[in-house]
């Protein structure tokens, strides 16, 4: 009786059984949201707001036909996950380039949310186990869970491959590292099952980042060079392509015997909760001693020396001049060349220049961010270009004085 109880959660769960091509999918997803995003912002010149708009309308009309299925649907479920990043990624973006807001203060934030999200969901429900899905409630705080791991995962990732320098490679190497090490801890020191679970889900987020970044921008920004378009296409199809096989193949709907783990994770709330605590504890000593260590290392570089960026931004004001006079003579393959040059020593020169003046260094990120849109459009208007170049232009020239 109890047998046919548990098959029966499980048909009725709204979220798919968590196989191998659970996480290369999901992996996939990520990698895309960062691509993608990028790709409607500069590439069709959409810009960041515009892009925000469509992508959150688009994200909830997933989510609504998510809500109506009765059961887990591959296509429905993966395409809102899809949507979720981007618009996650986006949330981050909008929240760092329009509004200034710095990415350790998204972090942070961002870090509670999740926090608060995974306290009232077990207060709620006495579980976190995406396989114990199947009331209308758990999926709501399920899918806010995700959104807020798309959302922090791109802010830690942005934090640590771009502020603080570490590339985008090694940013993702050393995810990759957490997550065999904690792959390790549940196989053989007994790390609970649903406490793994989300971390690997976490950390994810900015995996597929730093995967989309190293596959997508040029090579002279530390990537391989092919493209937010080719990138995207390819990650777009491989994603279809699992989709249909999983929707063939039902292999991540096959009734397994999951609830055990819930049952046991339950009746051993005590030893979770203390594996919690010890991994918050672990992370937040490796997260913040790592961050405070770069920045020293950072400061030591010479930031400290100078309390302006007066005298500082003489290549950037180079950088754009050789843009605008390409785009007055029409050869925007010149300006793209340009382009990606700016956008590479902009990212390379971010954490000294944003310990300096992290407001002005804000402000001229976002008509950095204008420029970069209208020189890399499919379809550049000289106008545009000329536009956003002679006010980014002027906002560097009035910092470099």
């Amino acid at each position: 009786m109890q047998g046919n109880q548990n098959k029966m959660k499980i048909l009725l769960n709204k979220v798919p059984q968590v196989t191998i091509f659970f996480w290369i999918i999901k992996v996939l997803c990520t990698t895309v949201g960062e691509t993608f995003a990028d790709f409607i912002n500069f590439n069709i010149g959409l810009g960041l707001t515009l892009t925000t708009i469509i992508m959150g309308v688009g994200f909830f009309i997933a989510l609504f036909f998510q809500f109506k299925a009765n059961k887990y649907v591959p296509a429905i479920y993966w395409i809102t996950v899809v949507l979720i990043s981007v618009f996650g990624t986006l949330v981050t973006d909008n929240l760092t380039d329009n509004m200034g807001v710095p990415l350790e203060v998204s972090t942070s934030v961002f870090s509670v949310l999740l926090g608060l999200t995974f306290l009232f969901w077990y207060l709620s429900e006495k579980t976190l186990s995406i396989h114990s899905i199947f009331t209308r409630k758990r999926e709501v705080f399920y899918w806010l869970t995700i959104l807020f791991t798309f959302a922090l995962g791109t802010a830690v990732g942005d934090l640590y491959s771009e502020q603080l320098g570490f590339g985008y490679l090694y940013t993702g190497i050393g995810v990759v590292v957490i997550i065999a090490l904690v792959f390790l801890a549940y196989k053989f020191l007994k790390l609970d099952g649903v406490l793994a679970f989300w971390i690997a889900y976490i950390l994810t987020r900015p995996l597929g980042a730093s995967l989309g970044d190293y596959l997508s921008q040029p090579k002279v920004n530390g990537g391989l060079g092919l493209g937010t378009t080719v990138t995207s296409v390819i990650f777009l199809i491989a994603i279809l392509a699992i989709i249909i096989f999983l929707a063939v193949s039902k292999i991540d709907t096959n009734a397994k015997s999951e609830i055990s783990e819930t049952n046991q994770s339950n009746a051993n709330n005590k030893h979770a909760l203390a594996q919690t605590i010890v991994i918050i504890v672990i992370f937040l000593v490796i997260g913040i001693g790592g961050y405070k260590w770069r920045i020293n290392n950072i400061t030591s570089q010479g930031a400290a020396e100078h309390a302006t960026l007066a005298g500082q931004l003489n290549d950037f004001v180079k950088f754009e001049n050789d843009m605008l006079n390409a785009v007055n003579k029409n050869d925007f393959a010149t300006a793209k060349k340009g382009a990606d040059n700016l956008e590479h020593q902009w990212d390379t020169q971010e954490p000294k220049l944003r310990k300096i003046d992290g407001a002005t260094w804000t402000k001229i990120d976002g008509t950095i961010d204008v420029v970069l849109a209208a020189v890399r459009s499919s379809n550049p208007d000289v106008s545009k270009c000329k536009t956003a170049l002679t006010n980014s232009l002027s906002t560097i020239n009035a910092a470099n004085k």
